[in-house]
């Protein structure tokens, strides 16, 4: 492997574990959201879960070197970022959302849907990732995991979020 193509992975790693993050947090968020368990056990138990698969996989990996583990612990540590940050936050993310997309009620809007908005604005409020990037990567996820019209419900509250979040930092009253 040349060096260039060395760095071009380490470049691209860092994306793939944070979309896998994004999935590892939508997936816990989603059981607490509908079967009301704890997040903190929920999270521990998604992970020694992804853990053990990857035991299995192992075996394959070695030979690809420590690439695989350090892609594991940056999953781990940003799903426990996500996961901690949303919890944290709940109440305060539900309001933001219910004020980008009004006519339709947070408490209404599908799971799956609910949780990946939460997700999404959680990292462009605490600037994790550029707004754009946030919102790309929900609309993936939705298309993956959500309804028909999942992804395009998505995109506009996040993008009704951007332009409450951009007004916001403009120092402008939003609308």
């Amino acid at each position: 492997m040349t060096t260039t193509s060395g760095k071009l992975r380490s470049r691209l790693a860092p994306t793939k574990a944070r979309r896998e993050a994004r999935v590892v947090a939508l997936q816990v968020l989603y059981e607490v959201d509908t079967a009301h368990h704890q997040a903190g056990e929920v999270l521990q138990r998604h992970l020694r879960e992804r853990a053990a698969e990857r035991v299995g996989e192992q075996g394959d990996e070695r030979a690809a070197g420590s690439h695989h583990s350090l892609d594991e612990v940056a999953v781990r540590d940003y799903a426990i970022r996500l996961v901690s940050g949303v919890v944290q936050e709940l109440a305060d993310l539900d309001c933001f959302i219910a004020e980008c997309a009004p006519d339709f009620p947070v408490s209404s809007l599908s799971p799956i849907d609910r949780n990946i908005l939460r997700v999404a604005v959680y990292e462009m409020r605490a600037g994790l990732v550029p707004a754009r990037v946030a919102v790309n990567e929900a609309v993936e996820i939705a298309k993956q995991y959500g309804s028909d019209t999942s992804p395009r419900f998505v995109n506009g509250a996040l993008g009704a979020a951007i332009t409450k979040l951009s007004l916001a930092s403009a120092g402008e009253d939003t609308p």
